[in-house]
């Protein structure tokens, strides 16, 4: 975990800028009002860049990265480029959601869990005879055991996969309702429905694959329950 940790800090100065090129956001009037967002939710921020995305990809995206003065706000060119200054500020304040709820800590954490338990798991497996025959392997050597653990650990977690899928679908509304609540409903919507069309996206999935597999939920559930937060006659700001 320690490591993981570690990592988290370093990634934004020292890991992502070795493949991506970051600069400062200059746009002053979306500064002020990103800042504007930031004070309202209690998030401070070591900067707000903007990353070359689209020297990889048409997708657009924004996040938020980093630990302790470590923590910067990142935009793709190409999510500036694609939505209106209240639509990146909505987007913003979905990514923001996850910080306030702890849904990144709590990634951590269970990532951390579920790789000790990996461990201790391998451990055991290692000492039995029989996980060596069952899985038809002669040789009962820690390779050997490390080979046959890898192989067999996808199984475990495609049945692990819908409760997974289910725990994230749930934090992503968590995240919507943050948004609506300090920003508004209505562009979070207009700005979820470009980037769908932009990432080339299906609106529609089939419900089945969806709830075992997606981690976000469909588009017109999630939409309509942007529309449930709506306020009435609210003014967006």
């Amino acid at each position: 975990m320690s490591f993981q940790f570690i990592l988290m800090w370093a990634y934004p100065k020292w890991i992502a800028p070795i493949f991506n090129k970051f600069s400062p956001l200059e746009d002053e009037e979306m500064n002020a009002r990103i800042t504007k967002l930031l004070e309202r939710t209690g998030f401070e921020s070591n900067g707000i860049f903007v990353m070359d995305g689209s020297s990889r990809s048409g997708h657009g995206n924004a996040y938020f990265t980093g630990m302790g003065k470590n923590k910067r706000i990142v935009f793709f060119d190409t999510l500036l480029e694609t939505l209106s200054p209240e639509e990146v500020e909505a987007v913003l304040a979905h990514e923001l959601g996850h910080f306030k709820h702890g849904h990144i800590r709590q990634r951590l954490i269970e990532s951390s869990v579920l790789t000790l338990a990996g461990l201790a798991l391998l451990g055991w497996l290692i000492q039995l005879p029989e996980f060596y025959a069952g899985l038809g392997m002669a040789s009962e050597t820690p390779a050997a055991a490390l080979l046959l653990f890898m192989t067999a650990v996808p199984v475990l977690f495609f049945f692990m996969g819908p409760l997974s899928a289910m725990k994230s679908r749930k934090h992503e509304f968590e995240a919507d309702a943050f948004a609506a609540e300090h920003v508004g409903s209505e562009h979070l919507i207009s700005a979820l429905l470009k980037m769908y069309r932009d990432n080339a996206s299906t609106l529609t999935p089939d419900p089945t694959y969806s709830g075992y597999h997606d981690s976000h939920p469909p588009a017109k559930i999630r939409i309509d329950h942007l529309k449930s937060l709506a306020k009435p006659n609210s003014k967006e700001r």
